[in-house]
């Protein structure tokens, strides 16, 4: 039946194979069930809910995504569209949760309407194949710089960011920091010895080190400074608190609407979202070699659906947009090749809700090398931009410097559009340039103007 339903063979893969893949994406996507309903807490909305809605979203998107598209891409919360959603609109705007529920709903339903009408994935197409490259390499090496964050050893400083100070704070910033950096060297040095599964075996041992150095006193808790027990431990964990998010996107009478604020606010998600969603698309397909010689993506219309349908099913659970995590290419790096991942994954997420304080538990520092080793990974495809044609490169390099830079794969997506369309309009190229591509590059630039 699996078979049958993932073509497992086809994609020169095994259940097993699948499996740890999809446990491994997991392992490196788990943070944001305690992520999340941290930064939607801002909002007022409650944070046991919220982990619910995390969890759920994440389990239908994971299970849209495997059914319909037959991909190993996992699905949940995005990070930076959850900080928009509580610090902007509930923040500074001023509006209610259930407001900014309500344009995540309808952010969905025009993604549902454009992915049906093959506008998502005409964009997916426009995009130069060389551009593409570059969003790989680009989300390298952002997603490095995440892990490097995730574990302290980049911290900020004066001139922005610097190398973390070992002995300072040393039983909880720097023991984090030095446990990061044996947890990469295990899974280097494992993939190396082709080892299956080294990814998940260095995110386990390194937590497993980090619980030891909690036992020996070496690493202590801090909770006022975020450091937790490594050590799992059940408290009490409401699993009906969904009921205060679930629906309130349709609670009308707590919704104080101003048109103009509403539809800038649906744009602002759309931009980020779309362009986000195609980025990771891009980028974990090529990973993948999933993509065919003209850099198109099979079933991308189906790909992208299922993002759409876990946003709208998000914003009704109760959490912020819902869209495809550039995590998963951990799993990719493990061998995942279809669905079955997804599904491994989504399940990991159902069986979260029940096991919360253990998943919630894994540190940052546990899963930061294996960000940090993917982020290796995916920037070999440097190699495959061609630099003999400097009008196809520039804007590639543009793309994949400014994802990490600015810290966002849309705005490296951006830049590297409108820099593309510049550079051969004005080098005397513009027959290479399509249609789209000079609405998008239009439509990049007006972004910047009014949102």
């Amino acid at each position: 039946m699996l078979e049958k339903q993932f073509r497992l063979q086809e994609n020169h893969t095994s259940v097993r194979t699948e499996a740890v893949a999809g446990l491994t994406t997991f392992m490196t996507m788990a943070y944001i069930l305690a992520v999340n309903p941290s930064i939607l807490s801002a909002s007022g909305m409650d944070t046991n809910a919220v982990l619910m809605a995390t969890a759920l979203s994440a389990f239908i998107g994971c299970m849209c995504m495997a059914l319909l598209a037959n991909y190993p891409f996992a699905l949940a919360p995005g990070l930076g569209l959850n900080a928009y959603f509580a610090y902007t609109v509930c923040g500074s705007m001023g509006y209610s949760w259930q407001f900014a529920l309500l344009a995540v709903f309808v952010e969905g339903l025009i993604f549902i309407v454009l992915s049906l009408t093959n506008v998502r994935e005409a964009i997916f197409n426009a995009i130069p194949l060389q551009l593409k490259k570059g969003v790989s390499v680009g989300i390298g090496l952002f997603i490095a710089f995440i892990g490097l964050q995730n574990a302290n050893l980049v911290v900020d400083s004066s001139t922005l960011v610097t190398v973390v100070n070992f002995t300072s704070d040393f039983h909880t910033i720097g023991i984090g920091a030095l446990l990061a950096v044996i947890g990469l060297i295990i899974i280097a040095v494992l993939h190396v010895k082709h080892v299956k599964g080294s990814i998940l075996i260095g995110i386990l041992a390194t937590w497993i080190l980090g619980i030891i150095c909690q036992l020996t006193g070496i690493y202590q808790i801090d909770m006022e400074n975020g450091f937790y027990s490594l050590i799992p431990s059940w408290s009490n964990f409401d699993i009906t608190a969904i009921r205060q998010t679930f629906g309130q996107c349709f609670n009308f009478a707590s919704i104080d609407m101003n048109v103009i604020d509403f539809i800038v606010i649906i744009c602002a998600f759309l931009f980020v979202d779309m362009f986000d969603t195609l980025g990771t698309l891009i980028g974990v397909a090529n990973k993948a070699n999933m993509l065919d010689e003209n850099g198109k993506l099979p079933r991308i219309k189906q790909a992208l659906l299922a993002d759409a349908i876990a946003t709208s099913a998000g914003a009704v659970l109760g959490t912020s947009t819902t869209t495809t995590f550039v995590e998963s290419s951990s799993g990719v790096a493990e061998g995942g090749r279809t669905g079955l991942s997804s599904v491994i994954t989504g399940l990991l997420f159902l069986v979260s809700i029940f096991f919360a304080p253990v998943f919630t538990t894994i540190p940052s520092f546990a899963t930061a090398p294996a960000l940090i080793f993917v982020g290796f990974l995916m920037i070999t495809a440097v190699t495959e931009i061609d630099f003999d044609d400097l009008t196809e490169a520039i804007p590639a390099y543009l793309c994949l410097i400014c994802m990490p830079l600015m810290y966002s794969i849309s705005e490296g997506i951006a830049v590297g559009i409108i820099s593309y369309v510049v550079i051969n309009l004005i080098c005397g190229k513009s027959k290479k340039i399509t249609p789209l591509m000079y609405i998008l590059a239009v439509l990049f630039v007006l972004k910047y103007i009014f949102l």
